[in-house]
């Protein structure tokens, strides 16, 4: 698939590779450099674990094991 580059330096990603790898406007994109092409690379969001084991008493369970490693 082809796509002329715009007198502004724009290039157009064509819809069914967009809707393939569900990129919409705004999302950023990633370009590199592979030898004589360009990557074209979706930026994903990589959120935070921080907190998602909150509530789970694996505290307590680390606190009990150690009690019972500390007695034998």
């Amino acid at each position: 698939m082809t796509s002329k580059v715009r007198p502004n330096g724009q290039v157009v990603i064509p819809k069914i590779m967009r809707d393939e790898f569900r990129i919409s406007p705004g999302d950023e994109v990633d370009l590199a450099l592979d030898g004589a092409a360009v990557r074209v690379e979706l930026v994903r969001e990589t959120t935070s674990l921080r907190g998602s084991l909150a509530g789970r008493g694996l505290v307590s369970a680390l606190k009990a094991d150690h009690r019972t490693e500390r007695k034998r």
